[in-house]
């Protein structure tokens, strides 16, 4: 089976932000591996540390994907990337909506637009974008 996922990097926020993303969507925290915990295999030696070497939200509806950048190697914030998150209410999309935008930055606050009934953009206290999109309406020409 063929699957896409996104797979988000952090600067030691990773347990923080895939718990935090956990209970703000009803999803489940599957795996929160830290890289003192992974096994050596190969070229990946052990590293001493409490950074997230690999963490595994899983949803009914979708998987998400995360780790701390390793040791050593420099982070760069999230750029070019958000993530779609499309929810059957306007009430849900602005719940979560609000809950995202505490801590972070609003690029485009919720509003009707001709796909959806609430449509918003927001980056979060942990530096990932999202586009809400509440209540979809038909597409045009659909």
């Amino acid at each position: 089976m063929t699957q896409l996922a996104a797979y988000l990097s952090f600067d030691g926020r990773c347990a923080e932000a895939m718990t935090f993303y956990a209970g703000l969507l009803g999803a489940k925290l599957k795996a929160l591996m830290s890289y003192s915990q992974a096994p050596a295999g190969g070229d990946m030696p052990r590293v001493e540390s409490d950074l997230i070497k690999h963490a595994y939200l899983e949803h009914k509806d979708f998987g998400l994907m995360a780790g701390d950048t390793p040791p050593g190697v420099g982070h760069s914030p999230m750029l070019g990337v958000m993530l779609a998150l499309t929810l059957d209410t306007v009430a849900e999309a602005q719940r979560i909506f609000g809950a995202l935008a505490e801590g972070g930055a609003v690029q485009m606050p919720l509003a009707d637009t001709f796909w959806a009934e609430a449509f918003g953009m927001v980056t979060g206290r942990f530096g990932t974008a999202w586009a809400i999109n509440g209540a979809s309406k038909p597409m045009p020409g659909a």
